[in-house]
């Protein structure tokens, strides 16, 4: 049997109860036109104050998301801990736009390092580069455009919330993950992310940039960024991914009449990430990798090139990570072989994290075989504990 088929592994924390949940979701949202009017029901009720929270609550947000609070969400912590499974709290509220809403995002980050200090389970925090400045901003920065008094005044609140984010990573070490956002908007982000590596990662990578590998053109930066990273004596973080935006990015390329960003295809998508893996442990030394992924064939490639390299499994440049109520089927199989994998945990208020739990449904939903996969091992599993 192959690691990743064991599923009396991959479930043994989930009751009987949790078990059917995850079956019953997982069968609503393989049916896209459920998907695509459920989820602008859920947004009009909770628009319109309707006593639906309490439902959304006990269904898809419990099993995607671990709790409203930071504190709360301690309980998922420990649950997974128990089974070797390491934790990134991840404030998941979007849409921040006013000062003082990119404030609290800030403040909530903080919070969730200052909490990694009280538990192992926590060795990342995370934050999303929109949660700390407005997109208008990041967009005006990334195309050059010469900034107002009053922007420039922004952009620096912007870089200082990234300084006081990563100066208490670093005064914690606890290392601080950073999303990665659209394309027009990703110079600036790289702008200040880099600058943060330059000052924090001098001794061992705390602070991880996102790489989305759909992009074609990807690799290129990577290459730039070890360049950077040797001559400027910092370890870069990489935090690996496919990609998030894809048809956004479609969209606007084709509205504006340029070239699309985005890999011709699935299998270069596949090719694109798998080189960038390579070229990671071939730089292990200068580059450091959180692979964020819930694709098999490569998480098997990661393990087999460990193996082949002779790379300790616990090696601190090398973490794998999935999200929470996604792929236990690769998250506790690699936690039991002895990787350092661990869950993406999402928490906030439930009408403040419906845009996460939409995107969750909608990927679930258009990434093919993702929910067919996740049926299939779910009744695997029931029929096992039924003749259990």
């Amino acid at each position: 049997m192959k690691l990743f088929d064991d599923t009396q592994i991959a479930f043994a924390s989930k009751s009987d109860a949790e078990l059917e949940r995850a079956y019953f979701l997982f069968k609503l949202i393989a049916n896209q036109p459920f998907v695509r009017i459920g989820t602008q029901v859920a947004q009009f009720a909770l628009k319109s104050h309707l006593p639906v929270e309490g439902l959304i609550r006990a269904s898809v947000f419990d099993h995607f998301c671990a709790g409203t609070t930071a504190k709360e969400s301690l309980k998922i912590v420990n649950k997974l801990f128990q089974k070797k499974v390491y934790s990134v709290l991840d404030y998941s509220v979007e849409g921040a736009k006013s000062e003082v809403s990119l404030d609290e995002c800030l403040s909530n980050t903080l919070d969730t390092l200052t909490l990694s200090t009280q538990s192992v389970a926590l060795p990342f925090s995370v934050f999303k580069p929109s949660g700390f400045g407005s997109f208008s901003l990041y967009e005006k920065k990334s195309s050059g455009q010469v900034l107002s008094d009053d922007e420039n005044a922004a952009w620096e609140r912007i870089r200082q919330r990234y300084i006081r984010c990563c100066q208490k990573a670093k005064d914690l070490d606890i290392c601080i993950l950073i999303d990665a956002e659209e394309t027009w908007i990703q110079p600036a982000v790289n702008e200040l992310v880099e600058e943060m590596m330059s000052m924090f990662n001098t001794e061992k990578a705390i602070v991880y940039t996102t790489a989305q590998m759909y992009l074609s053109k990807k690799m290129d930066y990577l290459e730039e960024l070890l360049v950077k990273a040797k001559s400027k004596g910092f370890v870069a973080g990489i935090k690996l991914v496919r990609g998030a935006y894809m048809e956004k990015e479609a969209d606007r390329a084709k509205s504006l009449g340029y070239g699309n960003p985005i890999c011709s295809s699935k299998a270069a998508t596949d090719n694109n990430f798998n080189e960038a893996l390579q070229f990671i442990l071939n730089n292990l030394i200068h580059l450091a990798l959180y692979m964020g992924s819930h694709n098999e064939d490569s998480t098997y490639l990661l393990i087999d090139e460990m193996k082949k390299r002779k790379i300790k499994y616990n090696h601190p440049h090398i973490w794998f990570g999935q999200l929470y109520g996604m792929s236990d089927h690769i998250t506790f199989n690699l936690a039991n072989s002895g990787f350092q994998v661990s869950k993406y945990l999402p928490f906030g208020p439930v009408k403040d994290v419906l845009p996460y739990l939409i995107r969750r449904a909608e990927e679930n939903t258009s990434v093919a075989g993702q929910t067919v996969r996740e049926l299939e091992l779910l009744l695997k599993e029931r029929k096992r504990r039924k003749v259990n």
